[in-house]
């Protein structure tokens, strides 16, 4: 080995420090063997961390053959090497994932049981599509007999019965078309058809909805996130506070009740941060739950890029509707529903008229007596007794116990509920619009005024903080600044996320993904 010879690793490891220190003294060979083993770690925003390895070696006194010095050396480097790689590894899959917003919306449709259940729906409709295409086309159906009989049979020559033993065989092929029934299949393969293509729109729904509810969550996570860490600052400026008032009260500046009211106020804080935490706690649960993530792993969710709002929308929701109307997962599984329906209209009105079928057919049978007698080979007996046939079969209904009128006049009934509730579904999107149009316009004007509302109350606090220390203010008036200005962090903070979600919800409106 060279004297600070260095070998230098690339890797993703999790965010801290740490510094090994090797001293190993091998004898008689060398004097002294030092690895030193740094790994300098960053997180920032390259996902990537830098890990340096230093390997240097010191003064080696070879006391025997150069040769020997060599071997045991590069076997210990070896050793050293193996353990340092090692290390590196449990690291590197010790670190935990951080789970973005679009991931976790990802994850949460991929696992979605909702999902399961519609796709398994999607899956019936598909197979009632190809029935209903079936009962358009011919049927063709095969058939064999085969039987025996012993006793007394009727003697075609002599006219006399006698004993005989007989193996007889028949064998048919039929096939039926329809042709005319008031055009009810036709109608119920384009139900099915319908019933097919409105599973599409709902299945979209569903993920579009799961990924939209997966969103609020994880929004509600980084609030808590951005709570926690407010409260922090603010229970660190408490505890500063306290620990300035103490010292003045030692020196016969403040009083002790200016220390009692700094104490309680520290008290007030560190139980913020408490409930803080612990609200932070359940959103992570929920959010685990949506998602269907595993109960026994823990979930790190990624911060998000800050959106800070533009001018106001040109764009009326009356705009955006008419343009959803052509894209809306709702809006066309409502459509669809409504012509499914009516197609089912069409299918029980079609049982009222009379049913044209037509049907042919081919038989042959082949027979033989079991006594010994001789007879026609098998292939000659099919093609000689082979017969075929062909016939128009009509069935007109009559009366069958007001079945037909009953089932017509439910789905004449069930077509009005379908229309009122695409009606609902139509009105309600339009509000959804509508409203998130507003909060777009509103929440945009509300952070602006928010971030100037917190830049105010900083330095307001800041000059209260100069004259308490002055005595200008109580200690009261202090905890008033300090409290206003955490609410209007809390504000900011809940206007933007705020913001953020219902402006990706505009957008779906608009037709943009949901994620990606």
């Amino acid at each position: 080995m060279h004297k600070n010879s260095g070998l230098y690793l690339m890797g993703s490891l999790p965010s801290h420090h740490i510094h090994l220190d090797f001293k190993k003294s091998i004898q008689p060979y060398c004097k002294t063997f030092r690895i030193d083993c740094k790994f300098s770690l960053q997180l920032g925003t390259s996902p990537f961390l830098y890990t340096q390895l230093i390997i240097s070696t010191n003064t080696l006194l070879a006391q025997f053959w150069k040769m020997e010095t060599t071997i045991t050396t590069e076997k210990y480097m070896k050793n050293w090497i193996v353990i340092v790689f090692w290390m590196f590894s449990m690291l590197l899959c010790a670190q935990e994932k951080t789970w973005t917003l679009d991931e976790c919306m990802r994850y949460a449709v991929e696992h979605s049981t909702k999902r399961v259940k519609q796709e398994a729906q999607n899956e019936i409709y598909k197979q009632n599509r190809l029935e209903a295409v079936g009962g358009l086309l011919p049927n063709l159906n095969a058939s064999a007999d085969g039987n025996m009989s012993f006793g007394r049979v009727l003697d075609k020559d002599t006219y006399q019965y006698v004993n005989k033993s007989t193996l007889y065989n028949e064998y048919a092929l039929s096939s039926t078309l329809l042709l005319f029934d008031g055009f009810a299949q036709l109608s119920k393969a384009k139900m099915e058809k319908l019933n097919k293509l409105k599973g599409i729109q709902q299945l979209q729904d569903i993920k579009d909805m799961v990924a939209y509810e997966t969103m609020e969550i994880f929004f509600n996570v980084q609030y808590y996130q951005g709570t926690v860490k407010l409260a922090i600052q603010q229970l660190d400026q408490s505890t500063a506070n306290l620990q300035q008032v103490k010292r003045m009260e030692e020196l016969g500046i403040k009083a002790a009740p200016d220390v009692a009211e700094l104490q309680a106020k520290e008290a007030e804080d560190r139980y913020l941060l408490t409930k803080q935490k612990n609200l932070l706690v359940q959103e992570i649960i929920r959010l685990k739950e949506k998602m269907n993530f595993p109960v026994t792993e823990d979930i790190k969710t990624a911060g998000y890029d800050i959106l800070l709002p533009t001018d106001t929308l040109r764009e009326n929701a009356t705009d955006i509707y008419q343009k959803a109307l052509s894209y809306s997962p709702k809006a066309l599984a409502s459509n669809k529903s409504v012509e499914s329906t009516q197609m089912a209209v069409n299918v029980a009105r079609g049982r009222f008229f009379p049913k044209l079928s037509l049907y042919g057919g081919v038989n042959s049978y082949f027979s033989r007596m079991m006594d010994g007698t001789p007879y026609t080979p098998f292939r000659d007996q099919l093609n000689t007794n082979e017969s075929y046939y062909i016939g128009l079969s009509l069935s007109i209904p009559i009366f069958n116990g007001f079945s037909r009128s009953a089932e017509y006049k439910r789905s004449k009934q069930q077509l009005v509920i379908v229309r009122t509730e695409r009606e609902e579904t139509l009105r309600s999107l339009y509000s959804d619009i509508e409203q998130a149009v507003a909060d777009v316009n509103g929440l945009a004007d509300e952070y602006r005024q928010a971030g100037k509302r917190t830049e105010s109350m900083k330095i307001a606090y800041q000059v209260n903080q100069r004259k308490y220390t002055e005595g200008l203010i109580s200690v009261l008036d202090l905890n008033t600044s300090a409290n206003r200005l955490l609410q209007a962090q809390v504000e900011e903070l809940y206007t933007n996320l705020k913001y953020q979600m219902k402006y990706k919800l505009l957008n779906y409106y608009k037709g943009q993904a949901i994620y990606n």
